[in-house]
């Protein structure tokens, strides 16, 4: 369904050490990283589309984290999401809901909510049963 994603970001080199190891912790591996530019970009091992892509805005101008808006990434399991929040906590994200079941979603709705250090809304989620 998508191509890519971009999340704008304020300080490139603090949004690296972010997302490097919480896309790590995904199963993500990196595409390529071009500071000149800045931007980076992960991709599901083997294959070319979707890209998770960070950088700074393409304007030029500042960035500013939207509100109402929310990149949601996909988990293999309930112990990934753990793992990847506690990672994201680690390397500068603050929390916006602990793990847990949201069943008000559905069933099986297992998710973390956090910000990255520029503030930018995360889930990390898996839909799966236990």
């Amino acid at each position: 369904m998508f191509s890519h994603v971009y999340i704008g970001v304020g300080d490139f080199e603090r949004a690296l050490a972010f997302y490097g190891p919480l896309m790590t912790a995904l199963g993500l591996e990196a595409r390529f990283c071009d500071r000149s530019r800045p931007w980076a970009g992960w991709q599901v091992p083997g294959q070319a589309r979707p890209l998770f892509l960070i950088g700074a805005p393409y304007d030029g101008r500042p960035h500013a984290p939207g509100n109402g808006q929310m990149t949601a990434l996909l988990a293999p399991s309930r112990a990934a999401v753990d793992a990847a929040y506690g990672i994201a906590l680690a390397h500068g994200g603050s929390d916006d809901g602990a793990p847990g079941l949201r069943p008000e979603y559905h069933a099986h709705y297992y998710g973390a909510y956090l910000r990255d250090p520029d503030g930018n809304k995360l889930c990390v989620v898996c839909h799966d049963p236990v």
